[in-house]
């Protein structure tokens, strides 16, 4: 039988689905940002507004996962706190 809270600190591990809902905002942040700063990288080393597109499109479809994973983290960690407990 699978375990539904943490023996030693109580916490659920089956997460609500809107925690998924607020990962995806966090995801869309992340989004624009990195590709604001592709942009502005392509930009200056002269690659011209088309080169520029291109090279978002190229970063964000391979940072996907990544950009999803790191969403997610960042999420879940405003709301649970993690405290090591001293051996």
């Amino acid at each position: 039988m699978v375990d539904e809270h943490c023996e030693s600190c109580g916490f659920k591990y089956m997460i609500e689905p809107s925690f998924f809902y607020g990962a995806m905002y966090v995801s869309y942040a992340l989004t624009v940002a990195m590709a604001v700063v592709t942009f502005v990288v392509s930009y200056l080393l002269g690659l011209g507004l088309v080169g520029s597109i291109l090279a978002i499109f190229v970063v964000l479809v391979a940072l996907t996962p990544l950009i999803m994973r790191i969403s997610r983290l960042l999420y879940i960690n405003m709301f649970v706190h993690f405290k090591e407990k001293k051996a």
